[in-house]
Parts: structure tokens; C-alpha cells; sequence
């Protein structure tokens, strides 16, 4: 026995060793790269001593006295809190993301294809047109990622490369370059231009359908039901408007072959997720006359796709003291890949933004020589091609692969280099029917001119005038300044096309003539100072009513098109948020988030008036009619009526469209505008199932069908007792890291990501918490997860900057075992703030921890 006891004491005590030596590999490995951020560091490229003060949201302010200074510590600070992403992001944005992951089947199409578009080497050439103050503060903030990512064991930077490390993948961090910081305004610009995928899909589309039933699918802008931007009464009036229908040649439309572009993606990829879930963002702000302390309240809320870590970084950029040497003083939200402020306010004015969706992107087919495929013909000649070779490595040590790109004066082939990804072969150039893309995003750029500008523009023409550099990505400003006045301003690189081209579908090109024909002056882009209405509203709904466009011609000729884009909400949020602004003034801070968190579907409230009156065989079904006829269309989480009313909508989507579009494009929820319209068409075509050859549907047949379907799935996913269905069971939210989060490994996976949370709102409502329908197969199981959302929400008090308040979506730290991880996502689910905080004596107050970066040496 005593022996006995002897053998389990040891075994006990080797035991204890396993769990200790295990706890403390486990806390090394997950606690290991969480930064230092109170106490002092010194730091090597420093001029003087800089102050980071963080507050209970891990949000920092810092103070510096003097420009270098201010953005090293930026990029310091934002490599502290978010150095994975930041590597993420810029191997997103060169199509290196398999150096990070290995050979991976499914990142290898986004690879070849980003490759192909050309990103990273649009931002080098960007990199040359900043002047030597600008290319000192990108430098800057460059210089201090490296002094960060140098100062620690590469396994002491982020959990991701130990984890990596373990699969075999071997990652070496190279220095980070200005090139790095501008590339993820190119990936930000493709995510928000992408119109590209729409162009092929229309001409496919069109070819399918023929122009009527096309046209009750893509329906224009409603001008006479939903408010514009700017509106009738912002503008100069004459009778003549330009029609928002085809005006192209249809001698030169060309079809594709195939939906397919460079490495095998199509239209609805991560990498042009927006599609279909209707990427956009609200802003809007108002005058003292509407306000209850009587001067300027300004809002916003960019909806971008949902993602772990935040696309955001809250911070305080303060120059102290303000001088005119180092005049910085600003706060809001960074880009954590970039420098300076993207959304917020100085001590003088304050901005939002959301995306204007603007048609910068066309598809050009060409004429190849076939005794030459680096030739196509131009102006009545063969034209050489440039051909530019892309190598793509692989962090597990695979084999490299190497792809020839071809590019013209108009832009690269972007359907070359097509991937399968079941046989893992590349098809190399496609010389049958090539598409060349034209967009605005590979022109010589100056958006971080812009930027730096605007981070210290103190009044209107100031702020005009830094907006004149942004020519890419195309977004909607709002503006209000101390002195009491609001603003709107258009800024972006707008294409003025041939006039027989609208740009919505590819066509041929053999000509100068064939193509754009120069920029929209920025003097002529939309905007005003100080409506009469008294408020400014953009919900990514049109812009302008079409008379401006008028004017355009009377400005610039009647030779050429103008048209601004397409791609617009069909003005559900905007003309919801036009109804508050007037229901709820006098305004503050309480009304304002009431509008950010305003759930109303107007959709539904459009359509489901038709179920009234419909007979339905089942008695379940005709009970869960009058029970969604009761619903107030309010899109919240503890509610069944939203819940069927979405269920619903797959099925209506999927029986009135599906039948009749082409294989491989699906209705998606940007399609219920369209729904809506038909439902006061009921023998349109649409309506007739094109599976039942000898019977002609109509729209009452198929909404019984589509609602019995309804009924059926949602009995199947949550009961039979409506009192027990749940918008919120269905419509959830998962916070997912890149790439571990999508690992397929539940134990990886639980470690980076968060959720799921139920979360209210749906696409096109201004809590705009946008999901789309997946389709696997033909008895496709919908999902409702959020897709897209309110990627921060921000409101500022210009009469008092210190009432501010701001919430984004996760928290500030890019580390899975910090304390702000994930800390800002319950409130963000509840519309809850944070302090936004200004003044030096304010952050003081509020200063959980204080770090010196002191010079080295």
C-alpha cells in the first residue's frame, strides 16, 4: 500500500506539473502580446516626450508636441492595439493573404483576383503625389508601427502567429511601408465602388429577360415617392431632366460568357460582399433651429460588413500645446492601417460620411489581335499591352504560382487567370470574350492628401478645399462648424461617358471615343451650405433629382452622359430619417439615437397589406396572417411578426424571381424594393411560375404559396405557437477574426470570435443590421445573420464637444484576451455610448492609464 501511495503521489505530482506547465504556456500564448500601457517606454525615432492616456474603453488621446511626434505615436499606439489586423489588412491589399494561411483553396481565387486588380500597385504610385509635410506624417506613423513591431519576439505580437506557427505556417514580418497605409484606402474604395459585378450581371440579366421584365427588376430611383439628398429646392430648376433608363447602344452592349472574373470570383464574394446586403451608412445633421440648446447636431453611422476586430479605432490626436507648427487637435475614428482621423471633429468642425455607391467602374470588351494576345486594337491600330507577372507565395512553403496579368491604358483584363477551385487549375488569358475594368480607384490618387487636410480645416471653404483631393471612394459629407452652419458635400472622381454609354452595362471599345471623357469639375459636384429645410440627410438614396443633371448639360454640353451611378437604396432609411427629423425636434442627443436605433420597416409596410383578404387551405396559415396583420413593423428582436415577415420574404423573393433569372443569380433582399413595386402589378410576368408551362400564376397565387412556405419554415425552426417566435432567434450577430475565426476548428474559433448576439433592425431600416439570402442548393435553408452594420455610431455637439458620445462594434484591442476586446458590443447592441471625449482636463478625468513614450538613446 505504501508503495501505492508513493506511484499516485508521483503521478499526482506530474499531473499538477502538466496543468501548471500548461496554464502558464496558455497564459504566455494568450496574455503574452497584450501591450504595456500604463508606466514609461522608451522608444527609438522619438523627438520628445509623448503622452498616450487611454480611459475606461482602452480609447487613447495623445499629446505631443509636435507633428512627427504625434503620428509616430499613432501608428505605436494602433500597432499596440491592432498590429494582426494592420498585417491582415495589408496582405489583403497586395492579395498576399496566403502567406499568412498557407495554400487555402478558398483564399486563392481573392488572391489571384486582387492581384489582378491591381491594388498594391495603385497605392505605390499614390505614395508619389504626397507632398514633403504629408509624406513626413504617413512616414511618421510608419516609423512608429516599426518601432512597435521591432521592440517584441514576433510570437509576443499576436496571438495569430503562434497559432499559425503550430499549422506550419511560417510568417515573416517585413517593415511596414507608406504604401501599406494607403493600400487599405483602395481596399475601403473597391468595397464601396464595386459596381463592376453589377455591369456583368445586367448585361446577362438583360440578355435573359429581354428590357420589360429587366426593367421591373432594376427599377429606377423612386424621385416621386423618396427624398434625394439634395432636393428640388437646393438646386437651379429647368424643365429638361435626364432619364434614368438605358441610354447605351445596344449594337455595343456585350455579354460575358460567364460571370466570372480573375481567380473564379463572382458578384456576391467576400471580396464584393456589399451586393447584397446593401453596404451603405445614415448621417445626417441639423441646424440650431432644430436643436434644443439652438446650434449644430451632426450624426452618423457607416454600414460596413461585420468583422472582429472593428474596422474602426477610436482616438485623440492632440498636438500640445496647438500651434502653428504642430496644429493637430482632433478626435473620431481612425482607419487602424492609417493615420489621422477618417471620421470626426476638430475644435472647429466637425464630419460624416456616408457612400455616395457612385458608378466608377466599367467593364470595356476589346478587340484581341489573334496573331498577338498582348494586342488589342485601338483608334484603328494594334496597341501593345503591358503584361505584369504576379507571383503568389505560400506561408506553409507550397510551391509558388505565378500568373501574367494584362494590362491596358484603360486598366488590367479582369476576367483573365480564371480559378477552379475543385481542380485547382488556373485557365490563363482569356482572349474569347476579355473585359477590361476602368476605375476611378487605379487613377493617380491623393485620398490622404484629403485627409490630413480635412484633420485640420476650421471652416467651410477649408473643408471644401480638402475635400477636392478625395477622388476615391466617392462619399457623402456632412458638415457643421462652431459658427452655427450646416453643410453637404459630394466629393469623388466622377466619370463624364460618351453619350450613347450609361455605364450600367460592359460594351465594346476600339476608342478614345468609346470611353470617359474626363471628370465632373468639383465645383460642379453637389452640395450646400445652410438649407432652408434646416437639415441634411443622406442614407445612400440618389443624390440629386434628375434636373441636375440638366444643369450639368447646360454647364459642361449635352454631348456627353452624366450620371452619377445607380447603385442607390431605394430610400427607405432616408425618407424614415426625413420623418424624424420633424417628428422628434426639437433635437438632442436622447432624440438622436432614437433615429439610430429606429427599427420601422417600410418595406413590409408596403407589402404586407397585400396578404389581407387571401384565402389560404390551411387554418395555421390563415392564423399567422392575422397575426402578422397585427404587427406595428418594428424589426426587434423579441418579435414574431418580424421574424415570420423575414422568413416570408425569402420565400416571396425566391417564387417571384427565381424561376425566371439566369442560373447562377439568385434574388437577394436588395430585390424586395422591386417585390413591392409588382405587388400593384398583379398580372405582370414576374408573377407567372415559368416551371408550370400550361398555368398562369398571379400575384395572389403565388403570395399564398409563398406565405404557406413561410409557415411551414418558420413551425419547423421555432414552434407552433407564434407568442414563442423571435426576430432576434434567427437574426443574430457573430463577430468572426481573420483568418483563425474561419478556421472550421471550434476550439480556435471560440478563442477570437464573439457571439452569437440577438440584435434588432434588417436591411434597408435605419438600425441597418443588414443579412442576405445564402443559396447552397435549389431547397436552398435561408440564414439571417447579420451580414452588414453600423459600424460605429457617432454624434457630436458642436456647442459643446465634450457631450459627444460614440460607440463602435467590438472594442478597441485587436486581442482576444484583453479587456476591450470585446467589450463594446453589448452596448453597441442596445444603442448605448460612451463619452467622446475632447478637452485635456476631460480625458484627464477619465485617464485609466497613462503611458510616456520617452526618445531612446
Amino acid at each position: 500500500m505504501k508503495v501505492l501511495r508513493i506511484v499516485l503521489l508521483i503521478l499526482l505530482l506530474i499531473v499538477v506539473v502538466i496543468a501548471v506547465g500548461g496554464f502558464l504556456i496558455f497564459n504566455d500564448t494568450t496574455r503574452g502580446p497584450l501591450p504595456v500601457t500604463s508606466g514609461t517606454l522608451n522608444v527609438t525615432g522619438l523627438q520628445a516626450q509623448v503622452e498616450v492616456l487611454r480611459d475606461d474603453w482602452g480609447v487613447p488621446h495623445i499629446y505631443a508636441s509636435n507633428p512627427h511626434d504625434l503620428f509616430f505615436a499613432q501608428g505605436f499606439t494602433q500597432a499596440q492595439d491592432r498590429w494582426w489586423q494592420m498585417e491582415f489588412a495589408r496582405h489583403v491589399g497586395a492579395g498576399t493573404i496566403q502567406e499568412l494561411t498557407g495554400k487555402t483553396a478558398s483564399v486563392m481565387g481573392s488572391d489571384l483576383f486582387i492581384r489582378t486588380a491591381g491594388w498594391y500597385e495603385a497605392a505605390q504610385r499614390d505614395v508619389a503625389l504626397l507632398d514633403e509635410t504629408e509624406t513626413a506624417a504617413v512616414q511618421a506613423f510608419a516609423d512608429g508601427v516599426n518601432a512597435y513591431i521591432t521592440s517584441r519576439p514576433q510570437d509576443d505580437l499576436a496571438l495569430e502567429y503562434r497559432l499559425l506557427g503550430v499549422t506550419g505556417v511560417n510568417i515573416t514580418i517585413a517593415p511596414w511601408t507608406i504604401a501599406d497605409s494607403l493600400v487599405w484606402g483602395k481596399v475601403m474604395a473597391w468595397n464601396l465602388t464595386d459596381s463592376y459585378g453589377s455591369d456583368m450581371d445586367n448585361a446577362l440579366l438583360l440578355d435573359a429577360l429581354g428590357q420589360a421584365l429587366f426593367d421591373d427588376l432594376t427599377p429606377p430611383f423612386p424621385f416621386d415617392s423618396k427624398p434625394t439628398i439634395l432636393q428640388a429646392e437646393d438646386l437651379p430648376i429647368t424643365e429638361a431632366s435626364l432619364s434614368t433608363a438605358y441610354a447605351g447602344s445596344r449594337a455595343a452592349l456585350t455579354v460575358p460568357a460567364s460571370r466570372a472574373a480573375a481567380g473564379g470570383i463572382v458578384r456576391g464574394d467576400w471580396v464584393t460582399r456589399s451586393t447584397d446586403v446593401g453596404i451603405g451608412s445614415n448621417n445626417w445633421v441639423a441646424t440650431g433651429t432644430m436643436t434644443s440648446n439652438g446650434t449644430p447636431l451632426l450624426a452618423n453611422d457607416p454600414h460596413l460588413g461585420i468583422q472582429m476586430p472593428s474596422i474602426w479605432y477610436e482616438i485623440g490626436l492632440h498636438c500640445y500645446p496647438v500651434t502653428a507648427e504642430c496644429p493637430y487637435d482632433v478626435v473620431g475614428f481612425a482607419l487602424p492601417a492609417s493615420p489621422a482621423v477618417i471620421i470626426g471633429h476638430n475644435a472647429n468642425i466637425a464630419w460624416g460620411v456616408t457612400n455616395v455607391g457612385a458608378d466608377v467602374q466599367d467593364l470595356y470588351s476589346l478587340e484581341i489581335n489573334p496573331d498577338n494576345p498582348t494586342q488589342y486594337r485601338w483608334d484603328g491600330e494594334w496597341r501593345d499591352m503591358n503584361v505584369r507577372e504576379e507571383t503568389i507565395n505560400f506561408g506553409d512553403g507550397d510551391e509558388p504560382v505565378t500568373i501574367q496579368v494584362r494590362e491596358t491604358h484603360l486598366g488590367p483584363i479582369i476576367n483573365d487567370n480564371r480559378y477552379d477551385s475543385e481542380t485547382g487549375e488556373i485557365s490563363g488569358w482569356n482572349s474569347e470574350d476579355p473585359m477590361v475594368l476602368r476605375w476611378t480607384g487605379l487613377d493617380e490618387g491623393t485620398l490622404y492628401k484629403s485627409v490630413l487636410r480635412l484633420n485640420l480645416a476650421s471652416n467651410w471653404d477649408e473643408f471644401r478645399a480638402a475635400l477636392s483631393y478625395w477622388n476615391v471612394p466617392a462619399q457623402n459629407f456632412v458638415y457643421a462648424d462652431t459658427a452655427g452652419n450646416i453643410g453637404y458635400q459630394t466629393p469623388g472622381s466622377m466619370p463624364i461617358r460618351p453619350g450613347d454609354r450609361d455605364g450600367r452595362f460592359p460594351t465594346l471599345a476600339t476608342s478614345d471615343a468609346d470611353t470617359w471623357q474626363g471628370y465632373i469639375p468639383f465645383d460642379l459636384l453637389p452640395r450646400i451650405l445652410n438649407p432652408e429645410r434646416d437639415f441634411v440627410v443622406t442614407a445612400n438614396q440618389a443624390v440629386v433629382p434628375p434636373d441636375y443633371y440638366a444643369e450639368l448639360e447646360t454647364a459642361l454640353g449635352a454631348d456627353n452622359f452624366y450620371e452619377l451611378g445607380y447603385s442607390w437604396s431605394y430610400g427607405y432609411r432616408g425618407e424614415r430619417i426625413n420623418e424624424l427629423m420633424d417628428q422628434l425636434k426639437a433635437h438632442n442627443a436622447s432624440t438622436y439615437q432614437t433615429i439610430h436605433g429606429d427599427d420601422l420597416n417600410i418595406n413590409a409596410r408596403e407589402i404586407v397589406p397585400f396578404l389581407n383578404g387571401l384565402q389560404f387551405t390551411d387554418q395555421s396559415s390563415t392564423e399567422a396572417r392575422d397575426f402578422l396583420l397585427s404587427w406595428d413593423y418594428q424589426m426587434v428582436r423579441d418579435s414574431g411578426q418580424a421574424a415570420l415577415y423575414a422568413v416570408f420574404s425569402v420565400r416571396l423573393l425566391d417564387n417571384l424571381f427565381n424561376d425566371q433569372l439566369p442560373e447562377d443569380i439568385r434574388a437577394n433582399t436588395g430585390d424586395l424594393y422591386p417585390a413591392s413595386r409588382l405587388m400593384n402589378d398583379p398580372e405582370n410576368a414576374w408573377w407567372d411560375d415559368a416551371r408550370t408551362a400550361d398555368v398562369v400564376e398571379t400575384r395572389d397565387e403565388i403570395l399564398v404559396r409563398a406565405f404557406d412556405e413561410a409557415v411551414v419554415e418558420i413551425v419547423r425552426r421555432q414552434g407552433n405557437n407564434p407568442a414563442e417566435w423571435s426576430w432576434g432567434e434567427l437574426h443574430t450577430a457573430i463577430w468572426e477574426s481573420n483568418p483563425l475565426g474561419l478556421s472550421g476548428i471550434s476550439l480556435i474559433e471560440d478563442m477570437v470570435n464573439r457571439g452569437p448576439y440577438p440584435v434588432d433592425g434588417g436591411g434597408e431600416i435605419v438600425n441597418a443590421t443588414g443579412w442576405g439570402i445564402d443559396y447552397g442548393t435549389d431547397e436552398f435553408d435561408a440564414t439571417y445573420t447579420v451580414r452588414a452594420l453600423p459600424s460605429m455610431r457617432m454624434i457630436v455637439d458642436v456647442a459643446n464637444w465634450e457631450n459627444s458620445q460614440s460607440m463602435h462594434t467590438t472594442g478597441q484591442s485587436g486581442h482576444p484576451y484583453s479587456p476591450h476586446y470585446n467589450d463594446m458590443i453589448s452596448p453597441w447592441t442596445e444603442i448605448r455610448y460612451h463619452p467622446m471625449l475632447w478637452s485635456r482636463t476631460q480625458v484627464e478625468r477619465a485617464t485609466a492609464d497613462r503611458l510616456i513614450l520617452s526618445p531612446a538613446g
